[in-house]
């Protein structure tokens, strides 16, 4: 896609320290709005996520079940989609005291990031959180080259 691409090892490595930083301010924030028992976990994982582009958006969609809005967080920075947070086992009392068959569940931090390339209203994007899918949708800029535009001319002070 012309508008968007995943954040790979490409970037120059300033800009990745600095996403870096980012996504650790992130987890901080989220730290910050637990107690100290409800914690992130220390482990991580990488939710899927789908970015396509219409005419009017880049919109990305990330699945999330079991995650719970106070536990994401979205930055946009320049011209990089940031979504951090973290997922909390159910019952981590009982998880310790179980003897599992079966673990394919993830729980944890993560993080991800898509590029978008072109003209975007930052400012006007909007994510909603629903049948565990986070919904992040940046509107395009109206492409305004090759349109006519009629300036009007106005008579100055001197004149």
């Amino acid at each position: 896609m012309e508008g968007m691409r995943q954040i790979d090892a490409m970037l120059p490595l300033a800009e990745v320290r600095d996403l870096a930083d980012e996504v650790r301010r992130l987890f901080d924030d989220l730290d910050r709005a637990r107690t100290l028992d409800r914690r992130l976990l220390p482990g991580v994982f990488s939710p899927t996520l789908d970015a396509q582009e219409t005419a009017e958006a880049v919109d990305i969609v990330v699945d999330l079940p079991g995650v719970a809005l106070d536990d994401i967080r979205i930055l946009i920075k320049g011209s990089v989609v940031i979504i951090a947070g973290g997922k909390m086992p159910p019952n981590p009392g009982e998880r310790a005291e179980a003897s599992f068959h079966l673990v394919e569940r993830d729980f944890g931090r993560f993080a991800r990031a898509v590029r978008l390339t072109g003209a975007f209203h930052t400012a006007r994007a909007t994510a909603t959180l629903a049948n565990g899918e986070l919904r992040v949708r940046v509107p395009k800029v109206e492409e305004r080259r090759g349109r006519d535009i009629a300036v009007t001319v106005r008579r100055g002070p001197d004149a």
